[in-house]
């Protein structure tokens, strides 16, 4: 029994480690962030506020419905609730009344506030979206800085092995007699310079790691490693694929920001329409239904039939018996019953209500005139994003193609300080060439493959930048 319990938590932290050990590539970390990230949730928030605004708009087409009722106690001269007679006593009293009205016409009022919540919805999603895009790029440049920091790191450590390796060498020569003790401390300096710039460069894929867990919402102390492709297999477009005008025509419809800007306007148009039709009479139904109770109210409760004499009456001093012409009846009375009042006391009302707005401060015409501005100037600001956009894509190419230039340049300078080291190494191990020339034809070669692989990078993302304009998201 112990063996297998141990089987199965050996088998556990296995389980667990694999897990904690496992990758992330950029795909997944763009999907992470955009669930994650507390802006992106934020925001949709936002998109769900709006659609309990709509949902409240649209309910508010149905006709209301309020009940109203409590008890009371009143004294002094007022009304009686029950039979509204003026009555001076003191008095328990108990007043319901349901009520119902609904807008049979208003000029489309209701509507146009439905349409233009319906807008504002859209717009609250293509913000999202925006934000989502915008957070998908900035993953990637993140994931692309830390591609580009451990590229600088693996350089960084070959340098540094070249250096050790040299001074290796040189010190057994030197050791040997053949060359001076300064070729050697040049060496050491070399070795100390390099693992100077290669602990830099560790740092470096550090903060970029930290960069990319707060984009993601990530715990910085949560175990993260990217699965690094080489950077010539991340898929890239043809720049002659991406021509800005092509781009821009992509971009005026996909780009989630000028979707914003085409849904925030309609709202506008629609919000205006509502507001015109304030300023016109409203048409409505109303309705109530409602009863009361006094518990001063008196019921009869029984009768008796009574001949008797209803007086007496002296004619010439003799006194005669007076008798109704028939018999009536003499009646008891006691407070009458809760329900038995409220069924009887029962009433009912319907109506029609006519509003017409004569004169209210300029309210409904100043938001009306206030609603046209607001339209004029989204149109305005559309108008502005849009002129802006373009300008972007146009400057995102021409950046794309100087980065592209730039590392086809970056490569050829590569191939010609790797030549210049390698006749610079093979007369250095003649003794035809000093360590100092050595060191810096090493040096040389080390910042051009270091500049070629910040070329590579930048014109990869540029790249990116030019496909995120296309508004069809980015290619992985």
């Amino acid at each position: 029994m112990r063996y297998k319990l141990f089987i199965v938590f050996v088998l556990l932290i296995n389980c667990g480690i694999a897990k904690a050990q496992e990758k992330w590539d950029l795909l997944r970390c763009v999907t992470y962030a955009m669930d994650n990230n507390i802006s992106v949730r934020q925001t949709d928030l936002q998109s769900k506020n709006a659609a309990l605004l709509l949902k409240q708009s649209k309910l508010g087409q149905l006709p209301s419905l309020n009940f109203s009722g409590g008890p009371g106690y009143s004294s002094g001269r007022n009304q009686d609730p029950t039979n509204f007679s003026l009555i001076t006593q003191s008095y328990l009293s108990a007043n319901m009344q349901l009520q119902s009205s609904a807008e049979i016409f208003n000029w489309f009022s209701k509507r146009n506030t439905i349409a233009a919540n319906e807008w504002e919805l859209e717009a609250a999603k293509a913000s999202t979206d925006k934000l989502k895009n915008d957070i998908a790029l900035s993953v990637a440049n993140s994931f692309l800085q830390i591609l580009l920091a451990k590229e600088q790191e693996k350089i960084a450590a070959v340098q540094l092995q070249q250096s050790q390796a040299q001074l290796s060498n040189t010190r057994k020569l030197v050791d040997a007699g053949s060359l001076p003790e300064l070729n050697a401390a040049e060496l050491e300096a070399q070795v100390a310079r390099d693992s100077s710039t290669l602990i830099s460069a560790k740092g470096n894929v550090f903060q970029n790691i930290l960069n990319l867990k707060s984009l993601m919402a990530l715990d910085a102390d949560t175990y993260f490693e990217i699965e690094a492709p080489p950077v010539d297999k991340i898929p890239v477009e043809k720049i002659a694929d991406l021509q800005p005008e092509a781009v821009y025509n992509l971009a005026i419809v996909n780009m989630p920001q000028q979707r914003v800007n085409d849904f925030k306007l309609k709202a506008a148009q629609k919000s205006a329409a509502a507001a015109k039709g304030s300023m016109y009479p409203t048409l409505s139904i109303f309705g109530s239904l409602g009863s009361g109770y006094n518990n001063r109210t008196m019921e009869i409760t029984g009768s008796t039939q009574i001949n008797a004499p209803m007086g007496k009456v002296n004619v010439n001093g003799t006194e005669y018996n007076v008798f109704p012409l028939q018999p009536y009846n003499s009646y008891t009375y006691d407070k009458q019953a809760f329900f038995s009042q409220i069924n009887q006391n029962f009433r009912q009302s319907v109506g029609l209500n006519l509003s017409i707005p004569i004169f209210n401060g300029y309210n409904a015409r100043t938001n009306y005139e206030r609603s046209k501005i607001n339209i004029r100037n989204l149109q305005l600001q559309k108008e502005l994003d849009d002129k802006t956009l373009k300008l972007d894509i146009y400057r995102a190419y021409d950046a794309a193609i100087v980065a592209l230039e730039k590392y086809n340049a970056g490569k050829k300078s590569v191939e010609a300080a790797q030549r210049t080291y390698d006749f610079a190494k093979k007369r250095y191990d003649v003794g035809m060439l000093s360590t100092f020339e050595l060191i810096t034809n090493q040096n040389n070669l080390f910042s051009a493959k270091l500049q070629n692989v910040l070329n590579h990078f930048d014109y990869v993302f540029k790249m990116k930048v030019l496909e995120y304009y296309k508004g069809q998201g980015l290619k992985f």
